[in-house]
């Protein structure tokens, strides 16, 4: 079931929705209400409703009856995020669309600022800036968030190579609509959706803008976290990667782009194989099997940037499909850790809690993202 569509906006805003109704109103009102007056038919919002399992899709209907300008999109089975998504793009009406996650929300003067650098550039892709905002209120800055400092106005990838190894989400970037059907790309099912959309929209841009402002607020903690959930899903990322890497030899078939992609690759499932949150002990000999399968396939003729210290003994040892190395090397950095943990203090004020991983809801829509910042990071692993 489809509302009818507002006329011809600039920019809309796929906001897949599942299991969120504390939220939900949270995260379309910061849309509507940052809308400026003049701006009313420029922006559309398009909420699908993934047969959430609580009350949000009776909430999208009333929502959507009082405020023009958002329209519903209602599946009739869960899907999960990246189908979800795709079905919000295929009624999306904007020349440009952003994929807004229904558990987040932005903050104050954001619309204004994507509408004005959109009309000023006419990107292909705009990255934004974010931060991530915990249950207590703590605010986080990314650490990939310095890598979006000092880029011009418009650039292309080899211009700023940098922009590869920025959080790959699909929440950070708002992209031309038709550019998506130029390169083909659509969200595949499973988790770590973003995988194999995010990075190919970087690549295959002639025109990058960066909105070197916070422009989203990505949520922390939220219960049912994919990447706090043990489960069997999350050699769902073998596929993704094979899909990226299997796009990028056909379209853009670069050494040099191969490289850097493998290099993340490793980095990314280093960390999941090393979180306890994500792999129960018994799965991850065979998640790190599938590492080095991964790392055979895939490894370029002509050799990768891989990182030095510990970062690359691990990138060796998956080469080498040792994992009772690996493991003796985990055991050792993890009893390392302990011992250099601080006392308990005496003044009655505990240490401060670790960072916790990024959150996403454990079926659809899924959200399996924040690898680039661990890597960069250097949390979860090894």
């Amino acid at each position: 079931m489809v509302n009818p569509p507002a006329p011809t906006p600039l920019l809309s805003v796929v906001v897949p929705v599942h299991g969120v109704e504390a939220y939900l109103h949270q995260c379309l009102d910061s849309i509507r209400r940052d809308v400026p007056a003049g701006d009313a038919g420029t922006v559309e919002i398009v909420a699908v409703d993934d047969a959430s399992p609580d009350r949000c899709g009776e909430l999208l209907r009333a929502y959507a009856a009082t405020h023009p300008g958002v329209r519903t999109v209602h599946l009739e089975t869960n899907v999960g995020l990246g189908p979800a998504r795709n079905a919000g793009l295929e009624v999306a009406g904007g020349d440009y669309v952003w994929f807004v996650d229904s558990d987040d929300w932005l903050p104050p003067g954001t619309i204004p600022a994507v509408l004005a650098r959109l009309r000023a550039h006419r990107p292909d892709v705009m990255i934004i800036d974010h931060l991530r905002v915990h249950e207590d209120g703590r605010h986080e800055t990314d650490a990939s968030s310095p890598l979006l400092r000092g880029v011009p106005d418009v650039v292309r990838l080899a211009d700023r190579p940098q922009l590869l190894r920025v959080q790959h989400t699909a929440w950070n970037k708002v992209v031309r609509r038709t550019f998506l059907d130029e390169l083909e790309l659509r969200f595949h099912p499973g988790w770590y959706e973003d995988i194999p959309f995010s990075h190919p929209l970087l690549i295959g841009a002639e025109r990058i803008c960066v909105l070197d402002r916070v422009c989203y607020h990505y949520r922390q903690g939220r219960q049912g976290a994919i990447t706090s959930t043990r489960s069997g899903r999350h050699f769902d990322a073998f596929d993704q990667y094979d899909r990226l890497l299997d796009w990028v030899r056909r379209r853009y078939p670069d050494d040099r782009l191969h490289a850097e992609l493998f290099g993340l690759m490793v980095n990314h499932m280093l960390v999941v194989v090393g979180n306890d949150d994500r792999l129960h002990p018994h799965l991850r000999r065979a998640f790190f099997r599938r590492v080095a399968e991964q790392y055979r396939r895939h490894l370029p003729a002509s050799g990768y940037p891989r990182p030095g210290g510990v970062a690359g003994l691990k990138h060796r040892l998956v080469g080498r499909d040792s994992y009772l190395a690996y493991a003796a090397l985990r055991r050792a950095h993890r009893l390392a850790g302990r011992v250099r943990q601080p006392a308990p203090s005496t003044a009655g004020h505990p240490s401060a809690p670790a960072l916790p991983e990024p959150s996403g809801a454990a079926d659809g829509p899924a959200r399996v993202d924040g690898s680039q910042s661990d890597v960069l990071a250097g949390r979860g692993s090894p």
